[in-house]
């Protein structure tokens, strides 16, 4: 993995050297606000060159998700060998996978390479829509979470993962500790959904950070699970250890979601460009 020093950018009397880069492999948003369109405007806003691999095509908006289309396994395949074999990866980062064919796909191909990846174990849209199929959870249990660097579930997640219901925060390290037996090195839980502020937990079983935030009285907060995955992956992709990426992000995604702004009828996105309309 590269670290910073080797992308910066060069003098006006020299080629451009390219930034870090980052593959994030997801499911299509059609209404912009999470998936793959987030995931690459977070990775523009970090400065990395975003790639894509896109799995599923869904039909969505403020209002909810229409309709999920799967791509082919060999297109998905295709996708991320082009990328990975010519151009070369610093960082990758997952999100909606959908079934298990396409979960064990790409846990495979993360086997052939040796960069970090970040898996943000995508399983119901924010409106309450399920995007991952019942019979893929056990195979993002044993294929996909051994292979990631960091996996980053909010609490329905860990939920659907390990059975543990997080009432407070309290519960936050018995299910850090369950999720990382099943083989991630870092697990960041996600505890945006408990009573007052806001506090996650970054852990590796030995060391625990909490990131806390301030409660923000906010309707339109579709996308922070891919924003925070994806600012997290970049980060890691310029060199920080996993508690300077997750702090990166965390602060990152508080203020888009303090600049959420109203798109359609229902629930709008973050504000993925905040810092340039500031």
């Amino acid at each position: 993995m590269a670290g910073p020093t080797s992308h910066e950018p060069a003098t006006s009397h020299e080629p451009a050297s390219a930034p870090p880069r980052a593959l994030t492999i997801a499911g299509s948003d059609s209404g912009g606000g999470a998936g793959i369109q987030a995931d690459l405007k977070t990775m523009l806003e970090f400065g990395v060159h975003g790639m894509s691999a896109i799995v599923a095509i869904t039909a969505q908006n403020s209002l909810g998700v229409h309709g999920v289309w799967d791509l082919p396994a060999e297109a998905v395949r295709g996708q991320i060998r082009a990328v990975v074999d010519d151009i070369g990866v610093d960082v990758v980062k997952t999100g909606m996978l959908s079934s298990a064919a396409l979960v064990a796909l790409v846990a495979e191909e993360l086997g052939r390479v040796t960069v970090p990846v970040v898996v943000d174990p995508v399983g119901v849209s924010k409106h309450g829509d399920p995007l991952l199929a019942p019979d893929a959870v056990d195979v993002v249990r044993r294929e996909l979470l051994p292979r990631a660097t960091v996996v980053t579930p909010n609490l329905d997640e860990v939920r659907l993962l390990t059975g543990i219901a997080v009432r407070d925060a309290e519960d936050l390290p018995r299910a850090a500790q369950a999720l990382l037996e099943l083989g991630p090195r870092w697990v960041l839980v996600k505890g945006g959904h408990l009573p007052g502020d806001p506090v996650d937990l970054l852990t590796d079983g030995t060391s625990r950070f909490l990131l806390r935030g301030r409660r923000l009285d906010r309707r339109h907060t579709h996308g922070t699970g891919c924003t925070l995955a994806s600012a997290l992956a970049s980060r890691l992709a310029w060199g920080d250890t996993p508690q300077e990426a997750a702090r990166a992000a965390k602060e990152y995604v508080s203020g888009a979601l303090a600049a959420g702004f109203p798109l359609g009828a229902g629930i709008g996105p973050v504000d993925h460009g905040y810092r340039h309309r500031r």
